[in-house]
Protein backbone atom coordinates (compact mmCIF):
# COMPACT_ATOMS: atom_id res chain seq x y z
CA UNK A 1 0.00 0.00 0.00
CA UNK A 2 0.77 3.42 -0.89
CA UNK A 3 1.10 5.82 1.77
CA UNK A 4 -0.06 9.67 0.65
CA UNK A 5 0.95 13.20 1.99
CA UNK A 6 -0.37 16.49 1.94
CA UNK A 7 2.98 19.32 1.43
CA UNK A 8 2.29 22.24 3.46
CA UNK A 9 2.12 25.32 1.77
CA UNK A 10 3.89 27.32 4.46
CA UNK A 11 6.93 28.58 3.30
CA UNK A 12 6.14 27.89 -0.90
CA UNK A 13 6.91 31.72 -2.84
CA UNK A 14 3.39 33.37 -3.77
CA UNK A 15 4.76 33.33 -7.43
CA UNK A 16 4.69 29.08 -7.05
CA UNK A 17 1.16 29.36 -6.03
CA UNK A 18 -0.30 32.06 -8.36
CA UNK A 19 -2.18 33.41 -5.69
CA UNK A 20 -2.38 36.94 -5.53
CA UNK A 21 -3.52 37.27 -2.34
CA UNK A 22 -1.30 34.60 0.31
CA UNK A 23 -4.80 34.21 2.11
CA UNK A 24 -7.10 32.91 -0.19
CA UNK A 25 -3.41 29.95 -1.10
CA UNK A 26 -4.54 26.04 0.34
CA UNK A 27 -2.65 25.43 3.75
CA UNK A 28 -1.91 21.95 2.20
CA UNK A 29 -1.51 20.56 -1.45
CA UNK A 30 -1.30 17.07 -2.42
CA UNK A 31 -2.06 14.14 -1.72
CA UNK A 32 0.92 12.78 -3.02
CA UNK A 33 3.10 9.57 -2.86
CA UNK A 34 5.93 9.04 -0.80
CA UNK A 35 8.40 7.11 -2.77
CA UNK A 36 11.74 6.60 -0.58
CA UNK A 37 12.02 7.12 2.77
CA UNK A 38 15.72 8.48 3.16
CA UNK A 39 16.07 9.28 7.30
CA UNK A 40 13.48 9.14 10.13
CA UNK A 41 13.50 13.13 9.22
CA UNK A 42 13.51 13.07 5.42
CA UNK A 43 11.22 11.32 2.61
CA UNK A 44 11.22 11.57 -0.89
CA UNK A 45 8.26 12.31 -2.77
CA UNK A 46 6.28 11.75 -6.33
CA UNK A 47 5.79 14.93 -7.41
CA UNK A 48 4.79 16.24 -11.21
CA UNK A 49 7.34 18.25 -12.77
CA UNK A 50 4.86 21.29 -12.88
CA UNK A 51 5.31 22.10 -9.29
CA UNK A 52 9.05 22.65 -9.15
CA UNK A 53 10.33 22.18 -6.10
CA UNK A 54 12.61 18.99 -4.72
CA UNK A 55 10.99 15.85 -4.48
CA UNK A 56 13.05 15.29 -1.06
CA UNK A 57 10.92 17.05 1.51
CA UNK A 58 11.42 17.20 5.75
CA UNK A 59 8.71 15.45 7.41
CA UNK A 60 7.86 18.72 9.26
CA UNK A 61 6.14 19.86 6.21
CA UNK A 62 4.26 16.90 5.27
CA UNK A 63 0.96 15.72 7.12
CA UNK A 64 -0.20 12.36 6.43
CA UNK A 65 -3.58 11.89 3.84
CA UNK A 66 -6.70 10.25 5.15
CA UNK A 67 -8.85 9.65 2.39
CA UNK A 68 -12.25 9.32 4.90
CA UNK A 69 -11.71 11.67 7.57
CA UNK A 70 -14.66 11.79 10.73
CA UNK A 71 -17.22 14.06 9.99
CA UNK A 72 -15.69 15.37 6.31
CA UNK A 73 -17.31 11.79 4.66
CA UNK A 74 -19.43 12.81 1.41
CA UNK A 75 -22.67 10.65 1.96
CA UNK A 76 -25.39 12.14 -0.04
CA UNK A 77 -28.36 12.39 1.82
CA UNK A 78 -31.80 10.92 0.72
CA UNK A 79 -34.05 13.31 -1.04
CA UNK A 80 -38.08 13.65 -0.04
CA UNK A 81 -40.39 14.57 -2.81
CA UNK A 82 -42.35 17.63 -2.25
CA UNK A 83 -45.31 18.34 -5.19
CA UNK A 84 -42.71 16.93 -7.53
CA UNK A 85 -39.66 18.36 -6.16
CA UNK A 86 -36.90 16.74 -4.61
CA UNK A 87 -36.09 18.33 -0.87
CA UNK A 88 -33.88 16.97 1.62
CA UNK A 89 -34.21 17.02 5.66
CA UNK A 90 -31.80 18.36 7.70
CA UNK A 91 -31.07 16.09 11.28
CA UNK A 92 -29.53 19.36 13.14
CA UNK A 93 -27.57 22.55 12.05
CA UNK A 94 -24.00 22.54 12.88
CA UNK A 95 -23.77 26.49 13.55
CA UNK A 96 -25.51 29.49 12.95
CA UNK A 97 -24.24 32.90 12.22
CA UNK A 98 -26.17 35.98 14.03
CA UNK A 99 -25.89 39.86 12.64
CA UNK A 100 -24.19 42.17 15.22
CA UNK A 101 -27.54 43.92 17.08
CA UNK A 102 -29.95 41.31 16.38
Amino acid sequence: MEDKVLISTKDFPMELMKRAIKKLTEKYIGPYVVKKIISKNVVELELPVLLRIHSVVDVRRIVKYQEQVEGQKKIPLPSIEVAGEKEYKVEYILDRREKRGK
